[in-house]
C-alpha cells in the first residue's frame, strides 16, 4: 500500500516562492509517475507538472517557465518549487503517484496566493 505526504503549503505574497515536498511510503517503482496536481474551489482538480523515471517532465501551460518537478527515488520523494507565484496559483495541491495503473493520492497542502 503506498501513501502520500504532502509538506510546504502556506501563504505567500505574489511573486514568491514555495517548494512542496511529497514523501511516498511502500514500494514504489523509479518507472512510477509522481506528479502534481491542484484542485482551486469551485474547478476540477488539474494536472500541474509529473516526471517519471528517466526525469521526463510534463508541466501545464500554466506552470511552464515558474515551476519545477523533480524527485529523489532513493527517498520515495517528489518535490515541486515553484517560483513567480501569482494569486491564481491558489490552490490545494495534490502528490499523486500513479503505479500499475493504480493512482494513489495524498491528502493535498494549502497554497495561498495573497496579491
Amino acid at each position: 500500500q503506498v501513501q502520500l505526504v504532502e509538506s510546504g503549503g502556506g501563504l505567500v505574497q505574489a511573486g514568491g516562492s514555495l517548494r512542496l515536498s511529497c514523501a511516498a511510503s511502500g514500494r514504489i517503482f523509479s518507472i512510477s509517475a509522481m506528479g502534481w496536481y491542484r484542485q482551486a474551489p469551485g474547478k476540477q482538480r488539474e494536472l500541474v507538472a509529473s516526471v517519471i523515471s528517466d526525469s521526463t517532465t510534463t508541466y501545464a501551460d500554466s506552470a511552464k517557465g515558474r515551476f519545477t518537478i523533480s524527485r529523489d527515488n532513493a527517498k520515495n520523494t517528489v518535490y515541486l518549487q515553484m517560483s513567480s507565484l501569482k494569486p491564481e496559483d491558489t490552490a490545494v495541491y495534490y502528490c499523486n503517484v500513479n503505479q500499475w495503473g493504480v493512482a494513489y493520492w495524498g491528502r493535498g497542502t494549502q497554497v495561498t496566493v495573497s496579491s
